[in-house]
């Protein structure tokens, strides 16, 4: 098979690099390669079972048409400042400018025209005074809310218009390495079961999201191809009564916070905040299972959840943070004998583990019903359970409440942002006619800049044709 372009991954990355190759008059061929499946054949059989079936050969949270962010939160950070380094690649004004313009998109395929957090300014002075007065750096960053259930039918939107103007999609495939002859990347091997496919492309672009950080960074590693160890998160997700965050989610509706706590002052972060939202659980390759959270649009929970998470850079002698970040997820998972851990901020302090009757006795009730109660801190290293809990103490200046022994503290949660692919300002790679895209180049944290990335990328391939 031969294109012009192929995409590997159809998250907003890749999706965003078609359709600005379409709204810029590209004649060019286009494949989309997917591992997962269209967005309309994506579901989770928990809401029936109940709990997690650890679906084969790949988990529908993570994996399919509009990847893996579109169906947690589905929240568009509408300031350069938040979602990754991309701005310090290609400028803050063109990042910014490029935000607004992919934002427009959104709303022209069904996104809310309502924006969280830009009103109350008083108020989120007040906010400010106190995360100053706690050591903490408060980001108030605009927010356009899709809702989990609104993302998909947003997603599918898009999913026609990019079939309807002539653009292959292949679903089930999995790309399997790059075709390179010398230091020019050529095209892709694809497999799907026992079938294989070649496809050869003038340009190849890498947009595997979260999800193909540790396949890309195999490839990078095979290949020589220019990039350098990253950053990854490990950390938990915390859940409290919607009552301790009403303030601060009707002010900011998501509050992101900055600490770098005593004794190690490890950059520590909140991330990913869903005001009446719900706890979930993701699926990794190797059975990894990740806790995540959800924020529906209507369906609404007595509960707040939101990420606390412990960055972590690695480079000498050991330059692997991704297998780092996995290898706690794995003895986490063991503990829970599969599943997602949870245990209440009390019991950490009082150095005991949480037994399921505590937690059926407290005001919190956890969202995700198939968490294992147990001792998150058996197994997560002690350098980041000393910044997650100081973190905490510091939080609870900001929102009294939120360090209360009921707090439910879920894990693992892990981030893997890849390696951080060297790259140009047009995302040329050390290889010619590869490019790498989104959260997968390391470059990006979440929907909106992973989008900014495929549009510029759209841009500059359209140029051609």
């Amino acid at each position: 098979m031969k294109k012009d372009v192929v995409i590997i991954g159809a998250g907003p990355a890749g999706i965003f690099t078609a359709i600005e190759m379409i709204k810029k008059g590209s004649k060019q061929s286009i494949l989309i390669v997917e591992k997962g499946q269209p967005v309309e054949k994506r579901h989770c059989p928990k809401d029936k079972t109940g709990y997690c079936v650890n679906c084969k050969p790949y988990c529908h949270i993570t994996t399919g048409f509009s990847g893996a962010g579109a169906f947690s939160d589905g929240k568009l950070s509408l300031n350069c400042d938040v979602g990754g380094d991309l701005p310090t690649l290609i400028g803050a004004d063109v990042a910014q400018a490029t935000i607004e313009y992919a934002d427009k998109i959104y709303l022209e395929f069904g996104a809310s025209t309502e924006i969280e957090g830009i009103n109350n300014t008083e108020e989120v002075k007040d906010i400010r005074k106190r995360a100053i007065k706690a050591g903490l750096r408060l980001v108030d960053c605009p927010i356009r809310h899709l809702g989990t259930e609104k993302a998909q039918d947003l997603y599918y939107a898009i999913e026609q218009y990019l079939l309807n103007n002539g653009v292959e999609m292949m679903f089930g495939w999995e790309c399997t390495n790059l075709i390179l002859e010398g230091d020019v990347c050529k095209g892709v091997y694809l497999a799907k079961g026992e079938e294989t496919c070649n496809v050869e492309a003038k340009r190849t672009v890498v947009a595997t999201g979260r999800r193909g950080a540790d396949w890309l960074e195999k490839i990078c590693a095979e290949h020589n191809i220019a990039h350098q160890p990253g950053t990854v998160d490990i950390g938990v997700r915390v859940e409290v009564r919607n009552e301790i965050m009403e303030r601060v989610n009707e002010v900011l509706y998501e509050s992101k916070l900055i600490g770098y706590p005593q004794p190690y002052k490890n950059k520590v972060r909140t991330f990913c905040q869903n005001p009446g939202g719900f706890v979930s659980q993701e699926n990794y390759d190797n059975d990894l299972a990740v806790v995540n959270g959800h924020s529906y649009k209507d369906l609404k929970s007595n509960n707040t959840n939101l990420a606390i998470l412990v960055s972590h850079n690695f480079s000498e002698p050991f330059n692997q943070p991704i297998a780092y970040a996995q290898k706690v997820g794995e003895l986490t998972n063991m503990l829970g004998a599969g599943h997602i851990m949870v245990q209440r901020f009390g019991d950490i302090l009082d150095g005991k583990r949480t037994w399921q009757k505590e937690l059926a006795q407290s005001n919190v009730k956890p969202t995700l019903p198939d968490a294992v109660a147990g001792d998150i801190t058996a197994a997560m290293p002690y350098r980041a359970m000393t910044n997650i809990i100081n973190f905490i103490k510091a939080m609870d200046e900001v929102v009294p409440g939120f360090a209360s022994y009921e707090t439910l503290l879920y894990s693992p949660e892990l981030k893997f942002y890849s390696n951080r692919v060297k790259m140009d300002t047009q995302f040329n790679t050390s290889v010619q006619g590869l490019h790498c895209l989104g959260d997968s180049s390391g470059w990006t944290r979440g929907l909106m800049m992973a989008s900014v990335m495929g549009v510029l990328m759209g841009r500059e391939i359209a140029k051609e044709g």
